[in-house]
């Protein structure tokens, strides 16, 4: 991508759909061999009814005309958010999760897989907290243990007021 790209978080349209699979399917791979392995791979068209993703308000970021990830996110947790991994690191995930956050209501709380260390340090860096670690399985795919952090972001909170904790 050059620097005249274009960037635009947007509501989600059923025209989207296949172009999130591609994403999601993607992505979650990377996510997954970092953390409960991909063995618990399964697509978006099979996991988007039994993980809920339409039970949350859904956007996308188009990059030149072109979706280039997606977030989902309730008044108080992000349940999804996934780039095209060919655009990690340009800002897709940022301006996404910036949204998210903007949109929702105060706290707001996520989970990630322990292991997917490029995420936790994102979501650090944007203001989010760790507030703890729970062992369970992972939702839509319960054959698969999996440990979570489950981060919280809360406005006006800065990194000073929880470093020294």
């Amino acid at each position: 991508m050059n620097n005249t790209s274009t960037l635009l978080v947007r509501a989600y349209r059923d025209s989207d759909w296949a172009r999130l699979c591609t994403i999601h399917d993607a992505a979650r791979l990377d996510e997954l061999r970092q953390s409960a392995g991909t063995a618990a791979f399964l697509p978006l068209a099979q996991a988007a009814a039994s993980e809920g993703l339409f039970d949350a308000q859904v956007c996308v970021a188009e990059r030149d005309g072109q979706v280039a990830g997606f977030v989902a996110f309730k008044d108080d947790e992000l349940t999804w958010l996934y780039v095209d991994p060919a655009l990690y690191r340009r800002g897709v995930g940022r301006a996404l999760l910036r949204h998210a956050v903007a949109s929702a209501r105060a706290p707001l709380t996520l989970e990630v897989l322990e292991g997917n260390d490029a995420a936790l340090h994102f979501y650090l860096a944007e203001g989010f907290r760790l507030e703890r670690r729970v062992e369970g399985h992972l939702a839509g795919n319960e054959a698969f243990a999996a440990v979570g952090l489950v981060l919280c972001h809360r406005p006006g909170e800065t990194a000073a007021d929880f470093t020294a904790a």
